[in-house]
């Protein structure tokens, strides 16, 4: 009973216990670094003391290491304390701000281990070095607003505590939601920073992250996903002999070359008859063997690429076509002078042995080769690689180096081609079965015009369609020349043997002498 009564009268005492426990610490400092009175305080948790070395040896197994010793000034940090001191000062300077009101501060250090940082909260919180749970110094609350760190991690530890006691947090922005990753903010015009629109990125951008304001472009080497999320690496690629392009070519210059042997082998079969022995056997000879050539240089365009083989397709290219066109060249002047030799009154038979049309197709290549030459001293064609014609894909091709020099080239056949053109012209009036006139003035026009119409198209194209493109033109001129030049005189030779002799063709020189002597 007695013992009761004596915790009874213990337990009345307790709120003069407490209150003299609590006069004794609330004179006591607070650990804040910088503390300035106002009518409105606003506290700031900052990382500016740090561990610094120690220069003595300390035996850790009884160092605490909560303790505040041993630390050093975080320069770099301290700049933050040193803005918000100039930027209050300035507001309480200007009266026009925030009248009738100062501003305080109360800037604690933020330490870097967790139960301090909390033991930091709870003293700006209390008032008071030594925490006693619910209770505090402070009669009343100026605090109108808390810096809570520099991280989101020391942020959201201090916001654990200041919720517990009301504290208002930072709303969250109702008027837009955070942009996906794959999308970037778009700021709305007249409207709050926190209201905008989510635009997908751009192709070849991405965001990988919520939030973004602008995307990244993703390096040449690499493309953007579906998601605009992540930069995939592209795919190295050529024209192969596996694409359906390079299938299709193959196909074409594999079956025009056969065909082209197949006219050498009737030529050859049938090299005594009158057709063939009148349109000077040895000149079909070169030309058909060169379109042969001619039709095997695309296959110089595919594969993978390299130095040598970026260095053959322009030379190739335009050797081939210069002989090809030279020769086509000397038929037409050997065909003009038969002209003029068999009209009556031209006084020039010195021309039936000239050695002028033997002459043209060296004199032709000469220049084209002195014209390579300069090419290829002074920029040569090299391995170049396209990274925006296909999606995903790096396209390994030839670049011409120089294309003042292609378009000299393509300049130099357009000047052959119509100079044969012209000469072809002149000897249209020739006796029609065994005339080759008509045919390589038209072949040539064809040509012309393949040439003609791809150069808009090779402006207009890029990657394995452009290098489709130029060997569909190389083979297109060269069928050219071929159907147009060589089918008629097939044709007589296989399905019209009758048209074939002498005899028929006597008959038609008689006739048209008759009617050149008339006019």
């Amino acid at each position: 009973m007695l013992l009761s009564w004596l915790l009874i009268v213990w337990f009345l005492q307790m709120p003069t216990f407490t209150w003299i426990i609590a006069t004794h610490i609330c004179p006591t400092d607070t650990k804040h670094l910088i503390h300035s009175d106002g009518t409105v305080v606003i506290g700031a948790f900052f990382p500016i003391l740090h561990n610094s070395r120690v220069s003595k040896i300390i035996d850790w197994r009884y160092f605490p290491m909560d303790s505040d010793d041993y630390f050093g000034i975080n320069a770099r940090n301290y700049q933050l304390v040193l803005a918000m001191l100039f930027a209050v000062n300035e507001i309480n300077l200007n009266s026009h701000i925030l009248p009738n009101t100062s501003l305080g501060l109360e800037i604690y250090n933020l330490p870097a281990i967790g139960r301090n940082i909390f033991r930091t909260v709870f003293s700006w919180l209390t008032g008071l070095s030594s925490v006693i749970p619910n209770y505090t110094c402070r009669k009343e609350s100026k605090s109108a607003a808390t810096l809570t760190g520099l991280s989101w991690k020391t942020s959201e530890t201090i916001w654990t505590i200041l919720d517990l006691y009301k504290f208002p947090q930072i709303p969250h922005s109702v008027c837009s939601e955070s942009c996906n990753p794959g999308f970037r903010k778009v700021a709305l015009e007249s409207k709050p920073t926190c209201c905008f629109d989510c635009t997908p990125c751009p192709d070849n951008e991405i965001s990988n992250e919520t939030g973004m304001d602008q995307c990244v472009h993703c390096p040449e080497t690499h493309y953007a996903s579906a998601e605009k999320r992540h930069c995939l690496k592209k795919t190295i690629t050529f024209l192969s002999y596996n694409d359906p392009l390079g299938k299709g070519i193959t196909l074409l210059s594999i079956g025009f070359s056969t065909l082209t042997a197949l006219v050498i082998w009737v030529f050859v079969e049938h090299r005594g008859t009158p057709i063939i022995k009148a349109n000077n056997r040895s000149l079909s000879y070169i030309l058909l063997i060169t379109l042969i050539l001619c039709f095997l240089c695309p296959l110089l365009f595919i594969g993978l690429p390299n130095t040598a083989t970026c260095i053959m397709q322009q030379y190739m290219f335009g050797l081939l076509f210069t002989v090809a066109l030279s020769t086509v060249l000397a038929k037409t002047i050997t065909v003009v002078m038969a002209f003029k030799i068999t009209a009556p009154g031209r006084k020039i038979r010195w021309l039936l042995t000239s050695q002028v049309p033997k002459f043209v197709i060296p004199v032709c290549i000469l220049i084209q080769v002195l014209l390579s030459g300069i090419w290829l001293g002074t920029s040569p064609p090299f391995i170049d690689k396209d990274y925006q014609s296909e999606h995903g894909h790096i396209i390994i091709l030839c670049s011409k180096g120089s294309y003042i020099y292609f378009y000299c080239t393509l300049a130099y056949l357009g000047v052959m081609a119509f100079g044969s053109y012209l000469l072809a012209f002149l000897s249209r009036r020739l006796p029609d079965r065994f005339n080759e006139s008509k045919s390589l003035a038209f072949s040539m026009l064809v040509f012309c015009s393949v040439w003609v119409m791809f150069l808009p198209v090779c402006h207009s194209t890029s990657g394995k369609v452009m290098v489709a493109m130029e060997m569909f033109s190389i083979l297109a001129s060269s069928a050219s020349i071929l159907i147009i030049v060589f089918a008629p005189k097939c044709y007589i030779v296989l399905f019209r043997p009758e048209l074939n002799t002498l005899t028929h063709n006597r008959d038609k020189r008689h006739h048209r002498s008759k009617t050149l002597l008339k006019t």
